[in-house]
C-alpha cells in the first residue's frame, strides 16, 4: 500500500454507527414520503388510522422534505471532516483529488440512472414518460448533468419520481463544486467560518422569501446549501477537539435528538410559532446529534441495526427506490386490494428497496468507485462515511 494511501486510510472519518442510524432513519422517512403520497398509500387511509393519531400517521408520510435537509447537514459533516483528516486543514484541500473522490462516488450510480430512465422514456413506460408541456428528455438529462435540475423542475414542473429525487444531488454537487475554490480563495478559518455561518443561519429567510413558487422554495439552491453549510461548521468545530464534560455531550446528544423528534414528528405544533425557524431548529438538531455521535458512538439495539444498514446504502437506495414504488403502487391498484390494509404493503416495499439497493451497490457503484479510485491509488472498503449522505 503506497504512503498516500496509508494516509487516506488513516484520516479518513471511521464507520460510524450513529452517523449511519441517522442517514438511515432519513431514508426511511423518504420512502414513507413516497410511498405515503395521497395518490399512493397514505397511512391515514389505513386501519393504523384507527388505532394511532391521524397527524402522527401524516408526520411519517410527510417529512420526506425534511429529511433530505437531515441527509445536507450529514454529507457537509462527513465530508469537510475528511477533508481536514486529510489535508490538515481546509485551506490545504486538493481539488483534483477532491473533486475525483466526488467523481467516483457519485457519477457511476447517476450517469446508470439516467440511462436506465432515458430507455424507459423513450418504450412510453407509464410512471417514467415525461410529458408535460415544456419538458423534453434532452432537456432534464441536461439538467440532470449539469447539476441544475432542481431549477428545471422550478421552471417547468415536476419530473417523473425517479427524476425528481436528483433535485438534491444538484444542490449537494453543485455546493461542493465550489466548496474547495472558497476554502483556496478565502484560506483562513477565521474568514470562511463567518462566510458558513451567515449560510447556515439564511436557511429560514431564503426559504420564506422564495414562497412565490413552491417547487422553487423546496428545491433552491441556498436552503439546501445553508443545511449543508451548517454541517461544515460542525466538522471545523470538531476539529479544534472542543473539551466539553461526558455529561455535556450527553445532554448534546439529547438536545439534538428531542428537537430532531420535534422538528419532524412535532412540525404541525411548531409550525405556528416558529414558521420558517423549524427547518433551522432541524438542522441544528442535526448537528448536535453528529457531534455527540462523532464524540462517542452508540450502542445500537440489535432491532435496530438494520438501520445502520440502510444508512450506508443510502446513496443506492435513494436513487433506486422509485422504481420499487413505482411497481408496487400499480400492484397495489391492480389487485384491487382493500385500502384499510394498505399499510402491510409498506413492508415488502422496505425489503424491496434494500434489495436493490444492495444489488445496485454491489454489482455497480463500488466496483466502479474502486476501479476508478485504484487508478488513484485510494481505498474503498465499501459504502461508507464518506457516501454521498443525500442521494
Amino acid at each position: 500500500m503506497s504512503s498516500s494511501t496509508m494516509a487516506d486510510a488513516r484520516h479518513a472519518i471511521p464507520r460510524n454507527a450513529g452517523i449511519d442510524l441517522l442517514r438511515g432513519l432519513a431514508i426511511v422517512f423518504v420512502l414513507l414520503n413516497h410511498l405515503g403520497l395521497p395518490m399512493r398509500i397514505p397511512l391515514k387511509a389505513t386501519a393504523l388510522a384507527e388505532v394511532l393519531p391521524v397527524r402522527l400517521l401524516q408526520a411519517l408520510n410527510y417529512n420526506g422534505y425534511e429529511a433530505v435537509f437531515v441527509f445536507f447537514v450529514i454529507s457537509g459533516f462527513l465530508i469537510a471532516g475528511n477533508a481536514l483528516g486529510r489535508w490538515g486543514s481546509l485551506a490545504g484541500i486538493d481539488p483534483k483529488a477532491f473533486y475525483a473522490r466526488r467523481f467516483a462516488r457519485i457519477v457511476p450510480c447517476l450517469v446508470a440512472l439516467l440511462a436506465v430512465l432515458a430507455v424507459l422514456h423513450v418504450m412510453g413506460m407509464p410512471d417514467y414518460t415525461i410529458h408535460r408541456e415544456g419538458q423534453s428528455l434532452g432537456r432534464a438529462l441536461l439538467a440532470a448533468l449539469g447539476l441544475h435540475l432542481n431549477w428545471y423542475e422550478g421552471h417547468a414542473g415536476y419530473l417523473p419520481g425517479s427524476w425528481d429525487v436528483l433535485w438534491s444531488l444538484s444542490i449537494e454537487e453543485a455546493f461542493y463544486l465550489g466548496f474547495p475554490l472558497a476554502c483556496l480563495l478565502v484560506r483562513r478559518s477565521w474568514a470562511l467560518v463567518p462566510l458558513l455561518l451567515a449560510l447556515a443561519l439564511s436557511l429560514p429567510w431564503t426559504r420564506a422569501a422564495l414562497g412565490g413558487n413552491e417547487i422553487w422554495q423546496e428545491k433552491a439552491y441556498l436552503p439546501g446549501m445553508a443545511a449543508i453549510a451548517t454541517g461544515v461548521l460542525g466538522a471545523l468545530w470538531f476539529a479544534r477537539d472542543p473539551r466539553m464534560s461526558p455529561l455535556a455531550w450527553r445532554l448534546l446528544r439529547w438536545t439534538g435528538a428531542l428537537g430532531l423528534i420535534g422538528a419532524t414528528l412535532g412540525g404541525h405544533w411548531l409550525w405556528p410559532w416558529l414558521h420558517e425557524g423549524v427547518m433551522l431548529l432541524l438542522t441544528g438538531s442535526t448537528l448536535a446529534l453528529l457531534l455527540a455521535f462523532r464524540r462517542q458512538p452508540p450502542r445500537v439495539p440489535r432491532g435496530l441495526r438494520w438501520l445502520c444498514h440502510w444508512g450506508r446504502l443510502s446513496y443506492e437506495i435513494y436513487l433506486s427506490h422509485m422504481f420499487v414504488v413505482f411497481a408496487l403502487v400499480r400492484v397495489f391498484r391492480w389487485s384491487g386490494a382493500d385500502a384499510r390494509l394498505g399499510f402491510l404493503w409498506y413492508l415488502p416495499a422496505f425489503g424491496l428497496c434494500w434489495g436493490l439497493g444492495v444489488v445496485v451497490a454491489r454489482g455497480w457503484s463500488v466496483p466502479c468507485e474502486r476501479w476508478l479510485r485504484r487508478r488513484r491509488a485510494q481505498p474503498v472498503p465499501g459504502p461508507g462515511p464518506e457516501a454521498t449522505a443525500v442521494s
